[in-house]
């Protein structure tokens, strides 16, 4: 295997530039040589800014080109399972933002086809590469807290996406929680068997009127017995809320909001702080950075992934409990939605 991976980016939106700027000046293992988008200007400028050779509209042409390595997934979600299906077939390894699909069928499909290809899929849950959500999966795995009890997890957004945005999204859970939901079973090591989920229309009263809530507090049930909570929210006003706890038998480890510094200041006023970092872009670069080197390394060394589709695949069931659990009223075990899992 050659020391650099050719490497190709589908979408240049802000996930889509953001991958491939790593890929071009902050993977050392990595190539940057092609970029293809619908927009063919917004392809092109994304290549200029990146120093990539090749700019596309149509994505196929990079399926058939037999020196690119890897595809990086990047489109809207409605094309992520076709791609991926279609550069397995290729012979091309695959990392793909999140969701696989919405549909847990189609995810199925295109699971099948990764295995029948033999190529890597890694999907992009990067919240997992952080280095403090990581020292905490750590620290649990070790059993420096004992035995977990209690997982609690904030992630409430700076601001609300625009309607549209959330008119095709898939809802709340599908959408914004579906991170949290990766991050519980990552955190803990454990699956979830049960959620029980409330929520509301506390932001904007258009999510509303396009069938969203904008506010949740999702219960957890892991197996082994111990208990979890997410709590969302559309709109921090103070900036994007990123904080987690897990108590245990023998203590609790506690992650606290990243800020632009660590500085805080007392007055006559009260103690002072900045605020968080604004939103994820922010807030997660190191971690943009951490998974997409964990994709170029696995293709390298031929490892597994660290995030897998069925990484992929639990979270979306979780998501759709949840949604039978809010329009239901009552806790919902995820065997109700796929009876291979959540037992």
């Amino acid at each position: 295997m050659a020391q650099k991976i050719n490497v190709a980016v589908i979408g240049a939106g802000r996930i889509g530039k953001l991958h491939a700027q790593h890929l071009a000046f902050r993977i050392p293992n990595a190539r940057l040589v092609a970029i293809a988008d619908i927009a063919l200007e917004a392809a092109e400028k994304c290549a200029a800014d990146c120093q990539c050779p090749t700019a596309c509209a149509d994505y196929r042409t990079l399926l058939d080109n037999p020196d690119i390595d890897a595809i990086v997934v990047c489109s809207s979600t409605d094309t992520h399972a076709q791609i991926v299906e279609e550069a397995a077939a290729a012979g091309k390894h695959v990392f793909c933002e999140k969701p696989l699909d919405l549909n847990l069928a189609r995810i199925d499909r295109v699971l099948a086809a990764v295995e029948r290809a033999g190529v890597k899929l890694q999907v992009g849950f990067n919240r997992r590469f952080d280095a403090n959500f990581k020292k905490v999966r750590e620290l649990v795995a070790a059993g420096e807290i004992g035995t977990p009890h209690i997982l609690r997890i904030t992630s409430r957004d700076p601001q609300p996406p625009p309607i549209e945005y959330v008119k095709r999204s898939g809802g709340i859970f599908l959408d914004m929680t579906i991170h949290d939901f990766d991050m519980a079973r990552y955190l803990l090591g454990r699956e979830v068997t049960e959620v029980y989920a409330a929520g509301g229309v506390m932001v904007d009263p258009e999510i509303g009127k396009a069938g969203d809530i904008d506010t949740a507090v999702i219960t957890l049930r892991f197996e082994g017995g111990a208990i979890g909570t997410i709590d969302n929210s559309r709109r921090a006003v103070y900036g994007y809320d990123q904080r987690v706890e897990v108590f245990g038998s023998g203590g609790v480890v506690v992650v606290s909001n990243k800020k632009p510094d660590t500085a805080e200041w007392s007055t006559a006023t009260g103690v002072h702080s900045s605020l968080p970092l604004f939103f994820f872009i922010e807030r997660y670069t190191d971690s943009y950075i951490a998974e997409m080197q964990a994709f170029i390394e696995s293709i390298l060394q031929d490892k597994t992934p660290p995030v897998t589709g069925w990484d992929a695949r639990v979270p979306v069931v979780m998501a759709y409990a949840a949604g039978k659990s809010y329009a239901e009223n009552r806790p919902v075990k995820l065997r109700e939605v796929d009876p291979s899992i959540g037992r």
